[in-house]
């Protein structure tokens, strides 16, 4: 089959597409033919030789993705049958023709998605799922001030906030990306290029602070961070594109907030854990991407590519430029 290759970290320019061995499914596992998945900022980080696949994941870029059941493994349990279309959650491997999948990370496609929406959901979503309600244990009516607003992560993060009747707001680089999230439903937007967004949130507060902020900037915003957190708020960090230094008085200030830091990612989870995620997300949120009812939640797809265009859609994304999620086609497949 075909796969995303890279011999040595590097730039974009290092990807390219080769033959590899097709992976056969294991017990409990399936074998997806993929249809698109989607880019991330593990990606990335991976191409430069900064982000390692945890322990037995594929070193094939791409953590979801959309397709079709190729195969079934032994022992397999689930609804899920040859022919079967459905969208996973991956540790890696999902920017090639086909891959391996655990059972219990599937998930069906809502009605009235196309594959390439569907691609968008699993990562971005599961993400931005469990770091408000699993770690971050938002509440309706808490605010909630969401880094890289405008990003899939962020995006689906605004959603689900709302949902849970909180207070979305955000941070990003432009003032389109902003009017595009308010649309979304973010009470407010602050363009961290022209203003400080910590003593904008606090003015759109009233003083009071926010609830849960969630963080994948890090070390260079840790100060402003802590000065807009409300008192017994949830610092909740999840990236370091801002760098993992911290220079000051940190435990001082947040130990004067009451302030909880709580860090988290979901690649280096173990199966159990991604597979009760999946679980609760499916049972709770799923139906709400129903595009017939009122209010649906969707996935927001700024660009897509041809896989043999992943050059491109990496560079595309380190510039920033996207709003919502950069998706790579596979293999065009029909839902019927």
């Amino acid at each position: 089959m075909l796969a995303v290759h890279f011999d040595q970290p590097g730039g974009p320019e290092t990807l390219c597409l080769k033959e590899v061995a097709k992976p056969k499914p294991g017990p409990g596992e399936v074998l997806l033919k993929v249809s698109a998945s989607a880019l991330n900022r593990a990606d990335v980080l991976q191409r430069r030789g900064q982000y390692k696949p945890p322990p037995g994941a594929s070193n094939i870029l791409g953590l979801e993705a959309s397709g079709q059941v190729a195969q079934v493994g032994p022992g397999c349990q689930g609804p899920w049958k040859e022919g079967s279309l459905a969208m996973a959650l991956l540790a890696g491997g999902g920017q090639a023709e086909y891959v391996v999948v655990p059972e219990d990370h599937l998930m069906p496609i809502p009605h009235g998605l196309t594959l390439i929406q569907a691609a968008a959901i699993p990562e971005a979503w599961l993400t931005a799922f469990q770091l408000l309600h699993s770690v971050g244990r938002v509440k309706a009516g808490e605010t909630v001030l969401i880094h890289a607003g405008s990003s899939g992560v962020g995006t689906a993060a605004v959603q689900l906030a709302l949902q849970a009747g909180a207070i979305p707001l955000i941070t990003a680089g432009s003032p389109d990306k902003i009017k595009a999230v308010k649309k979304l439903g973010a009470a407010a937007g602050f363009n961290y290029k022209e203003e400080d967004f910590s003593a904008a949130a606090l003015e759109f507060t009233k003083g009071a602070g926010v609830n849960v902020i969630l963080d994948c900037i890090g070390g260079s915003y840790w100060e402003k961070n802590v000065a807009c957190l409300a008192q017994d708020g949830r610092w909740v960090l999840y990236g370091l594109l801002g760098g993992a230094e911290v220079h000051g008085e940190l435990l001082s200030k947040l130990l004067a907030k009451r302030g909880s830091l709580l860090a988290s990612l979901l690649r280096s989870r173990d199966k159990k854990y991604k597979a009760e995620l999946v679980a609760a997300f499916t049972q709770q949120i799923l139906p709400h991407f129903d595009q017939d009812e009122q209010g649906a939640l969707r996935p927001v797809v700024d660009r897509v590519y041809p896989l043999k265009q992943v050059m491109e859609a990496h560079t595309y994304m380190e510039e920033n430029k996207n709003l919502g999620k950069i998706v790579l086609e596979v293999a065009p497949l029909s839902r019927s």
